[in-house]
This record gives C-alpha cells, structure tokens and sequence, in this order.
C-alpha cells in the first residue's frame, strides 16, 4: 500500500545532492578526506543538565557504529560509442552492529548496487561484509561481519513509539569520511513522511535537528538513555552541501518489523492496497465529508486490489477559506479496516503492510458522506513506485 510522496519534499539522488529545497539521501562519495574522530561541542542550549550526557553515550555507544564502503560498477552509455563505459566508485556511510553475531543495520541506499561491501570496525579492522536482505520501501538493509576473533559493540534498541518532540538526540556517524562523529540535537518532529529511493513513502518518520551529513546515512539516532530509536537517512538542505538542522531517521520500530523478514527472505513481503491517501484533518473535516478522521482516497493505481474493489479517487480540488490551500476532495474516506478504526493515511498504511498478501480485508468506507463496507483480496507489494501503476 505504499504511496509516493505527497509532499513538496523532492527525492534524491543516492549519494547525491540535489537542488535548493530538497530532501537528500545523505551517502557520500569517497574522497580524500581522512579518518578521524570528532565529537562536536555541545550545542548552546541543548539540554545538559537533565542527565543527558553525549559523552557517556558516546563512551558506550560509538565502538558499535561502523564504516560502510560499497564498491559501486556503473554503465554509462554514449551515443558516439556503441559499447557501454563501465565506471567504479565507492559510496561511502555508516551502520551499527545489532547482533553478536556480526549483523549490521543501514540503510538500502547506502548498499545500492554494491559489487562489493567493506565495514571498518572502531578498532580500525576493515572486514568484508555480505548482505542479508534489502527494503528500498523503508530504505533499510541489513549486512553481516564473521565476528570470528572480533569483540563486537551490540547496540541496545529502543521504542520509537515513545519519543516525544523535545527529546535530545545523538547522532553517530561517519560524515564526509569523518569517522565516528558525534552530533546532538532535540527530536523537532514526528511522523513526518519521507520519499524512499524507490519511489514509496516511509511514514513516521524522526525528524531532528542534531547536524546529519553526507556520509550519516545508516548511522544510528541515540536518545538519552542511549537507545537507538532511528536510523539516519535523508536531510533537507537549502541549497547547501550540508546539514541546515533539518535530519530524518526511520523510526526503530519499523526495523523491528522489517528485520525478521529480511532475515528469513531477504525482503519484505508486504500486503498491498494501490491507494495515494492523505489524512483528514480538521481542514479537510471542516468540508462536512462525512467523517472526521481517516484516510482520504487521492489516486487509484490501475489494475490494482483497490481498482478491482471499486475504490473512488477524489474527484475535485477545493481552496479553503484562506485562498491559497488546495485540497482534492470527492474520494472514498477509509474509516477502518476489519472493524478497527483507521484514523490517518499512515494508520492505513501501517494496517495493510502488515498483512500478508492474498489476505481478505474488510474496508469501512465514507463515500459522499453514506457509509458503506468493501471487502477485497491484497495484493503483493511492487518492487517499485512505477510498477505499482
């Protein structure tokens, strides 16, 4: 049932920087630059007195983070020469050690296209490493070290579902090379929704403010009590090279949920609706839909569950009484499913993913504010935004 991104926030390219305004996955390209250990000053304001210490948490924490380096082949082709041009690089991020037995948590695009994957562990041994499985949908990916002869650093996970905006946050990682970095910051929002390299929407998502670069992705975001709650992935930038104090992670929880199945087949098999929806909020319950919370209809995929079932997209685009916000209305409004109540798109969302396909779901639906039941067989999650129609 993923979705592309409604938002305004533009996807980027893996490694890349895009143009002013844009959310960037924070790879990076080797360089020059060399390794070393920097731990950022403690931001004025920043909470320091509450027992928070970046220090301890950096002692305990920063020998379980690693050195990701993916040896990348691409073709380039030219229409002056009929043969392809085969160019290597290496693409460079973080990750963290989740398990004794060598396994390691980062994201997708950090891996993406790897011919062959290096992790350098804090005591400098570089390792050659094998990949487990891939989720381009969360953007997450899991790897694995032969621990043979190693001492390895197990971070402790915690709950993304109790982070509260205001929450210091440490981030460890390895921007532009700069081994085992230290940054600190507050969590400045929740449930904020980014654009996976695929195409498909990662909703509730961590956004904060601790200073993410290229070269963080993968890495993990720490709370006081030095959990993981995140896994570093994107920044808006301004047209800038760097961090402007605006950082998304992918929250722990959804990790936890994608790992078993990355562990047992290499993917994740997810339930799939082929719905764009957007939540209703006051705004748009203001409009008398029939409903005052749930998942508005926005797009149909074509060919999909959804399609079969006779789900209705919105139909019509209204302003609002300030003259400038536009909203599609019209669509069917999905209220719950199986009898629970579905309150958000990301509720909705949430709800179908963690189906299997072929399950058979019931759908309480709004449609032109009379309530109705639709009930319909999932599909199997497209490996792609573009292959979902």
């Amino acid at each position: 049932m993923r979705r592309p991104q409604l938002s305004q926030l533009v996807a980027a390219l893996v490694g890349g920087l895009i143009a002013a305004g844009a959310l960037v996955a924070v790879g990076f390209r080797r360089g020059g630059s060399p390794a070393r250990t920097v731990i950022d000053e403690l931001p004025v304001g920043a909470p320091g007195s509450s027992g928070f210490s970046p220090q301890r948490i950096y002692a305990r924490d920063a020998a379980g983070v690693v050195y990701v380096v993916a040896k990348v082949v691409e073709e380039t082709t030219s229409p002056f020469d009929p043969f392809p041009t085969r160019q290597s690089g290496s693409e460079t991020g973080s990750g963290f050690i989740i398990g004794s037995d060598g396994t390691i948590l980062t994201n997708a695009h950090v891996i993406d296209g790897a011919v062959r994957i290096t992790v350098e562990l804090a005591n400098g041994t570089v390792l050659p490493a094998t990949v487990i499985g891939k989720d381009p949908d969360d953007d997450l990916a899991l790897i694995k070290i032969d621990p043979s002869g190693q001492t390895l650093d197990v971070l402790p996970l915690g709950n993304s579902s109790s982070v509260a905006v205001g929450d210091p946050t440490v981030a460890i990682g390895n921007p532009f090379g700069l081994q085992r970095t230290l940054t600190t910051g507050v969590v400045s929002a929740l449930a904020r929704e980014i654009q996976a390299p695929n195409g498909f929407t990662v909703g509730n998502v961590i956004q904060t403010d601790a200073p993410i670069n290229p070269g963080n992705s993968g890495g993990p975001l720490i709370n006081a009590a030095g959990q993981v709650i995140g896994i570093n992935s994107q920044i808006q930038t301004a047209g800038s090279s760097g961090s402007i104090g605006i950082g998304f992670a992918i929250p722990i929880n959804t990790a936890r949920f994608v790992i078993p199945q990355l562990e047992q087949h290499g993917k994740v098999i997810e339930g799939y609706l082929g719905v764009a929806t957007t939540s209703v909020t006051p705004a748009l319950a203001s409009l008398d839909l029939g409903a005052s919370s749930g998942a508005l209809i926005e797009s149909v995929a074509s060919g999909s569950p959804a399609a079969r079932a006779g789900l209705r997209a919105s139909t019509r685009t209204v302003t609002l009484a300030d003259g400038v916000t536009q909203l599609k209305v019209g669509g069917d409004i999905v209220v719950s499913i199986d009898g629970h109540a579905v309150r958000s798109d990301q509720g909705l969302e949430s709800a179908i993913i963690r189906q299997a396909p072929g399950t058979t779901v019931t759908l309480g639906i709004v449609r032109g504010r009379r309530r109705r039941s639709v009930t319909l067989t999932l599909g199997t999650r497209p490996e792609s935004m573009s292959a979902a129609g």
